[in-house]
């Protein structure tokens, strides 16, 4: 088996060399983010099956389980309205979800995989509670955080993925890009 040999000076390189390098993108992350719809669906599941609607099974002073159906959006926003926000808040998700995709696909899963990851379960969270509101027409949510007589607004572990990881992906643009960008090669700070 012969080997190429490195091109001499006026000549053009290996073919090899000419082909540009591959790069992982951040689909790599896409199998965190099933893991995260996996748990979420799982935990619903469960705990349908396993408290009444309305009860409160307290774990901790300052967090307790307790079974609600949100029709509306985050904090429920708009869960009074006739309908509509469901096909809304679907179409929203469908949307958002394709735009992360592809801006996961754009990513260098090695040099940005904070953000990579910080997008997977910001997708997980989305779909998470698209996949509720398709098949039952409202999203169930279940942890509750409180703290003597003031309580929080219940929320599930997709709504946990989506806000835990937001912070994070908002470190990474904000510092992280730059001092990568400022390392790059043909990069020169004014």
């Amino acid at each position: 088996m012969m080997s190429e040999e490195p091109a001499l000076e006026g000549q053009s390189p290996p073919a090899a060399a000419r082909e540009p390098e591959r790069r992982a993108h951040g689909w790599r992350w896409l199998a965190l983010a099933l893991l995260v719809i996996a748990a979420d669906q799982w935990s619903k599941n469960w705990m349908v099956h396993h408290l009444a609607f309305g009860e409160n099974q307290r774990l901790l002073p300052v967090l307790s389980l307790t079974l609600r159906y949100n029709t509306g959006a985050a904090f429920s926003m708009l869960a009074e309205a006739s309908g509509w926000q469901r096909w809304l808040f679907t179409g929203l998700a469908v949307v958002v979800g394709l735009a992360i995709i592809e801006w996961m696909r754009r990513l260098d899963a090695r040099r940005q995989g904070l953000l990579a990851s910080a997008l997977a379960l910001i997708l997980a969270g989305a779909l998470g509670n698209l996949i509720d509101r398709l098949r039952l027409g409202h999203v169930i949510d279940f942890i509750l955080v409180h703290w003597k007589d003031a309580y929080f607004p219940a929320f599930n572990v997709a709504d946990s993925a989506t806000g835990s990881r937001a912070d994070a992906g908002a470190t990474e643009c904000t510092f992280c890009s730059p001092i990568r960008a400022a390392s790059a090669p043909g990069w020169t700070a004014r």
